[in-house]
């Protein structure tokens, strides 16, 4: 071997040993993910609640609840669930009926329902199971989680109907008011109307987000006067002023206030005429914050004397020793919309009908999992099995 030879034959001993550090760096920094992930990231739900029987009913019928969570393992990070989830989920194609329904005040209220007519479960419509949804803030019937709801109920035979609200849908405002997480009239309108047009089916609702919050106010308010037999929250937000505070911090200002904000100065741009007349809507177009936009627009809308007073309504805590049905919520404790802190964990203990479910991480209606996760979230089959739970072997939950 000449001193050429020998030059390109360490020369490639040296790149192979490189090559090979490399690859063992890799493999420690592979290992030491996946092990951090599992110890820390991978976990069982906290299941908190003060009735036994509740309790053992969920863990029978609801599985999914024993079970250890785990979250998309490139993606389980609070704000990424959060901020992917829109783009990453698949959105099912759903035929919607459309109806309009009159509301106290001689507004409308847009329904979408989803009627299930070819259920071989429930061939008969009068006794179809129904479910009510409420969307998010700014969501409609065509958020990819409601359309996933949908989906899961489809499979079990259930009708689904989506309560959208007003002046966001599409459809023209007839009177100067749109919504809030307070204001429970609307939905008192539309949970009547649906018990009475199919009294002879077992009703349950669902909200998310802010539809948590407002489906968790009017269970406070009407206790055991509802015609719901139960009913599941997500994510929802149990104190609007930790809320505020959260969502103000730097962070999440920008990555979500600011667009939350925007959202809601577009719908209500919309129906300006309408309301020019009693609002300072040049004011209200300069609000950069959800606050700021309560504060001139929500709060006035429904005679609050004050932000504070608005908030105070508007939030669930409040109301939940109240309720007389069971409920199932779900939160995340990385959920930038709804602290960990702000959970009322005792109070909800002292409810015998509220079921508290609690993971470590999935963000705000994230529940993201599986490597590529287009399809079913967490949260979709937490929702599928608790309806299915309610409806087949309701008669097997005991509140007290």
């Amino acid at each position: 071997m000449n001193l050429e030879e020998l030059s390109v034959y360490l020369e490639s001993r040296e790149g192979l040993l490189a090559s090979g550090i490399g690859w063992s760096l890799v493999l420690c920094f592979g290992a030491a993910y996946v092990c951090y992930y599992l110890r820390t990231i991978a976990k069982k739900p906290q299941l908190i609640t003060g009735n036994e029987n509740l309790c053992q009913f969920l863990q029978d019928q609801c599985p999914v609840l024993t079970e250890i969570y785990y979250p998309t393992v490139w993606c389980w990070e609070g704000h990424l669930q959060t901020l992917l989830r829109p783009f990453i989920t698949s959105k099912p194609n759903v035929q919607y009926r459309n109806e309009l329904v009159t509301a106290t005040d001689g507004g409308q209220i847009f329904l979408d329902w989803f009627d299930n007519d070819n259920s071989i479960q429930y061939p008969d419509s009068s006794t179809r199971p129904t479910i009510v949804l409420l969307p998010g803030l700014t969501g409609t019937s065509k958020e990819s989680y409601i359309l996933h709801m949908i989906q899961q109920s489809k499979t079990l035979g259930y009708r689904c109907v989506v309560f959208n609200y007003r002046g966001i849908a599409g459809e023209n405002l007839l009177t100067p008011r749109t919504y809030c997480a307070a204001n429970t009239e609307d939905l008192e309108t539309i949970i009547d109307y649906i018990h009475k047009l199919y009294a002879s089916a077992a009703l349950m609702a669902a909200g998310v987000s802010m539809g948590g919050m407002l489906l968790l106010n009017y269970l406070g308010k009407t206790g055991k006067k509802t015609p719901l037999k139960a009913a599941a929250v997500f994510s929802a937000g149990w104190n609007a002023f930790e809320s505020a505070e959260s969502l103000e911090k730097p962070v999440n200002l920008l990555l979500f206030n600011y667009y939350l904000t925007s959202c809601l100065k577009s719908s209500v741009t919309r129906h300006r005429q309408v309301f020019d007349k009693l609002f300072n809507m040049n004011l209200v177009m300069k609000a950069k914050t959800l606050r700021e936009f309560d504060k001139q627009f929500t709060t006035v809308m429904f005679g609050y004397p004050s932000i504070e007073a608005y908030y105070e309504d508007a939030s669930p805590c409040h109301k939940l020793k109240k309720i007389g049905i069971p409920v199932l919520c779900l939160n995340s404790l990385d959920d930038a919309f709804s602290p960990n802190h702000a959970i009322p964990v005792e109070i909800a203990k002292q409810n015998t009908n509220i079921a508290l479910i609690l993971t470590s991480y999935g963000g705000h209606i994230g529940f993201l999992e599986g490597l590529w996760p287009r399809k079913c979230t967490y949260m979709d089959r937490i929702f599928k099995q608790f309806v299915q739970a309610v409806f087949e072997h309701g008669r097997k939950i005991v509140t007290l």
